[in-house]
């Protein structure tokens, strides 16, 4: 009987991978001491750097499961001939939407909500308490306009809000569908009242909201970072919320992620935190799914990926 490919996964996996991947390839768990592979599975963001793929001579294919790739040295796997493949678009709509949800749920305090409407006492709520920002009207700032920005900028015209954003490049399609107005980075973060992250993590772009970023924002500013963790420096924000320079941050993402248990921002009842599931809907999942092995099949048998990282 010929021998299914070898695939090297991190963790065993969704209902939905392994019915995919049935009876197609061998999971093989990842563990320092494998032996080799014929491809390997990202499913989470477990580093793939040139060591690993070394230890693999015959190595085909990376299948990413999900569009970030920072954990994996695409250097490296250029250098090897070895191609990666990722899954974009298919989960522009739900980032967005939970972009939204974040930024909704910061600016009406959802969270403190619902835990003080749990509360055993007091029982009668005191209409001049937790009072938060209106969303619609408001100035949007979207640091990256790519495919997930301009999703996020669509919803945003549904609130009347104006809409700011900075990229590498200007994008005329969003400037004339959702008259969007592109600015510095700087401008963004001094005008608008939300500001929303949705870069990749690059050398570039790793840090780039720091101390002297978060001091441009307005008092009454809410940051939502649901890009990467190291978009941000931690500890400047930490700082920020605790002395409440800014009114709220609501994160999908965290560095380090997550968060170690002790963590300030952890405590304060100004950040809204959610553990990176900004794609996890049960449909966009599955799409994420089948078009990753897709990749991983293809790249297995020799074939052009449904969608490869360049």
């Amino acid at each position: 009987m010929k021998r299914r490919p070898r695939v090297l996964a991190k963790r065993f996996l969704n209902p939905t991978l392994e019915e995919l991947l049935a009876k197609r390839v061998e999971l093989v768990p990842w563990d320092e001491n494998q032996e080799p592979v014929d491809a390997i599975y990202c499913y989470g963001h477990a580093s793939v750097d040139a060591e690993l793929m070394d230890r693999s001579p015959n190595l085909k294919v990376i299948s990413n499961h999900g569009v970030g790739v920072d954990h994996i040295d695409l250097v490296a796997a250029k250098q090897r001939g070895i191609p990666v493949g990722n899954t974009p678009r298919v989960l522009d709509g739900a980032v967005a939407d939970m972009a939204m949800a974040l930024l909704l749920a910061a600016a009406r305090r959802l969270v403190e909500g619902d835990r003080f409407a749990r509360r055993l006492e007091p029982t009668v709520f005191d209409a001049n308490d937790r009072h938060g920002r209106d969303v619609h009207g408001a100035t949007l700032g979207i640091v990256g306009m790519g495919s997930i920005g301009t999703q996020i900028a669509k919803r945003a015209t549904g609130f009347d809000m104006r809409i700011l954003y900075h990229n590498r490049n200007r994008r005329m399609t969003a400037e004339s569908d959702y008259s969007a107005q592109y600015v510095s980075l700087d401008e963004l973060l001094r005008e608008s009242d939300f500001v929303v992250l949705m870069v990749p993590l690059t050398a570039e772009t790793a840090g780039m909201i720091g101390a002297r970023e978060l001091a441009l924002l307005k008092s009454t500013a809410t940051l939502v970072n649901i890009s990467r963790g190291g978009i941000v420096d931690t500890q400047a924000l930490t700082e920020t919320m605790i002395a409440k320079r800014i009114f709220a941050a609501a994160l999908d993402v965290t560095e380090p992620e997550p968060l170690p248990r002790e963590h300030p921002l952890l405590k304060l009842e100004n950040v809204t935190i959610t553990p990176h599931v900004g794609s996890a809907t049960v449909q966009t999942r599955r799409r994420m799914a089948e078009l990753s092995v897709e990749n991983l099949l293809n790249g297995l048998t020799g074939k052009p990926l449904a969608c490869e990282v360049q």
